[in-house]
């Protein structure tokens, strides 16, 4: 029997990097990022009522939507706390924009949506990868991917459907070192929702806004870590390592600048570990 997963997919950030200059809240954010919450099928069926969970600690919000930018510090921290114990996995790619500006290949990221594709095979690639892994490792069977983006506007994603029919099928001009597995997603297998229709789209909203927010500078030019590092043990990892596949960075680590702050969080990432005893009782059935 084939094994099913659902990912959701959200975005923190923006594409844009033509007014990339002091943090500011005029300025386009430094980073880009695109993340997915990717659940099996029977835990998916679970991710209203996580959802009206956390929604119930918070009486006093009028919307019963979740939005991370919505939320105060020390309930970012709380929910952030509550998903790091929930039976799903989490795969982030970020973008450090300032690394555009120089790019060999600046205008041709400047044309629209062309991040936003470029970054969402990045994605998929290892979304693909840790479905067909869990699959014949846990159940010696197959898997199929389930793929729910967030309407973002300005977004079209028939020609999303269409760049990845183009990959599919063979005809770039250049083959990359990675693949997206076309055995476990169908490009005819994508679907987009308003991100109030679907609490897996909100709760992939706090993951990926989480590790963004450890990443942006804000006014104040510095960053917010504890998000992020609470939801590091369900960053998706390969062979015990989280960076380049829970969390991948373009450029990668090495190769793009990171200030004093957001390397630390990198390393923390890079050589986290779970100690035998201790975590969250639901472990990642995604590693």
């Amino acid at each position: 029997m084939v094994q099913n997963y659902v990912a959701y997919v959200d975005e923190a950030g923006d594409e844009g990097f033509g007014k990339l200059g002091a943090a500011t809240r005029t300025a386009q954010s430094k980073w880009f990022a695109i993340g997915a919450m990717i659940v099996s099928e029977s835990e998916n069926r679970d991710l209203p009522s996580w959802r009206d969970s956390i929604m119930s600690d918070f009486p006093k919000k009028k919307s019963r939507d979740l939005h991370f930018r919505e939320l105060k510090h020390d309930q970012r921290v709380h929910v952030c706390t509550i998903l790091a114990g929930k039976p799903a996995g989490a795969c982030i790619v970020a973008s450090n924009k300032i690394t555009l500006l120089t790019h060999p290949k600046r205008d041709v990221f400047k044309q629209k949506q062309h991040l936003y594709n470029y970054m969402t095979r990045f994605l998929l690639e290892r979304l693909t990868s840790a479905c067909k892994k869990k699959a014949s490792l846990e159940h010696n069977d197959t898997a199929h991917l389930t793929i729910v983006f967030s309407r973002r506007r300005g977004t079209d994603y028939q020609v999303m459907r269409q760049y990845l029919e183009l990959m599919r099928d063979g005809r770039e001009l250049f083959r990359p070192v990675r693949s997206i597995d076309w055995s476990v997603l169908d490009p005819a297998d994508i679907a987009v929702e308003n991100h109030s229709k679907r609490a897996g789209l909100q709760l992939a909203d706090v993951y990926t806004s989480a590790i963004w927010t450890a990443l942006e500078p804000n006014e104040f030019d510095f960053c917010e870590p504890r998000y992020g590092k609470t939801l590091t043990p369900r960053l998706l990892k390969h062979m015990g390592q989280r960076l380049d596949c829970g969390l991948t960075l373009i450029p990668p680590f090495g190769k793009t600048p990171l200030s004093k702050e957001q390397e630390e969080f990198i390393q923390y990432v890079r050589t986290f570990k779970e100690k035998k005893g201790v975590g969250p009782q639901n472990p990642d059935p995604h590693r």
